[in-house]
């Protein structure tokens, strides 16, 4: 059985002061699969997420979220597009310090337009769920495992079909990056939305079901050989 694919990427091109960062990049995720993209520092995987949200336009090519395409989409329409179907984990966090994890969590839903009692029971389960104390504790206060799970907990309080990740284990040590990275890569399955991972660590990536690295442009999936040239 052929699943419905999440994330379609064609033929993406993106440069910058004429080096091609993506060129030709085409990717597809279903729903209930991970992939992870991994390569060094300035080769173009944060730029991927950014084309794959909609915050940089690609230069052609497509990028389909659900089955719609974010490069034909006017300003209003790609934010409401990318609130209803994409969470995104950062590798910091960025979540509010001064706020409890639950609101935090609450605070994506509501300004997504859900009721307060919806937004903040949403909430509640899911930092439960995720073993993340919800009440009381203001976040800069929490570890910085606690912190990175209740990250993933806002991702997911919209339901989306798509997650990303952008180095979401990097500012953790060894055994809240494991415990973080083993989340993660269980939620297409539990969750029902496709996983898109960038990373550094070989490790992290290794838990996901397909792996890519970018190689001047092209995203080679692993163990294929980089093809020089080759568009």
């Amino acid at each position: 059985m052929q699943l419905t694919p999440v994330l379609e990427v064609r033929a993406l091109r993106y440069s910058v002061a004429g080096r091609p960062l993506l060129d030709g990049v085409n990717l597809t995720l279903p729903a209930g699969r991970s992939a992870a993209v991994t390569g060094p520092s300035g080769t173009g995987k944060s730029t991927l997420l950014n084309c794959v949200l909609g915050l940089i336009r690609c230069e052609s090519g497509e990028v389909r979220v659900s089955g719609a395409d974010l490069t034909r989409m006017n300003p209003r329409r790609l934010a409401r597009h990318r609130r209803d179907t994409v969470g995104m984990v950062f590798q910091f966090g960025e979540l509010l310090p001064e706020l409890t994890p639950v609101e935090n969590v609450a605070l994506a839903a509501l300004l997504a337009g859900a009721k307060r009692s919806e937004a903040f029971g949403r909430a509640q389960r899911l930092l439960t769920d995720l073993g993340v104390p919800a009440e009381d504790t203001p976040t800069a206060e929490l570890s910085g495992g606690e912190r990175q799970r209740a990250a993933v907990a806002r991702a997911l309080v919209n339901r989306p079909t798509l997650l990303l990740a952008d180095e979401p284990t990097g500012s953790l040590d060894g055994q809240n990056r494991e415990a973080v990275a083993d989340l993660l890569f269980s939620l297409p399955e539990r969750w029902g939305c496709a996983l898109l991972v960038v990373t550094h660590d070989e490790s992290v990536a290794a838990r996901a079901d397909l792996r890519f690295s970018l190689h001047d442009g092209l995203l080679v999936e692993h163990g294929e050989p980089v093809l020089r040239g080759a568009r």
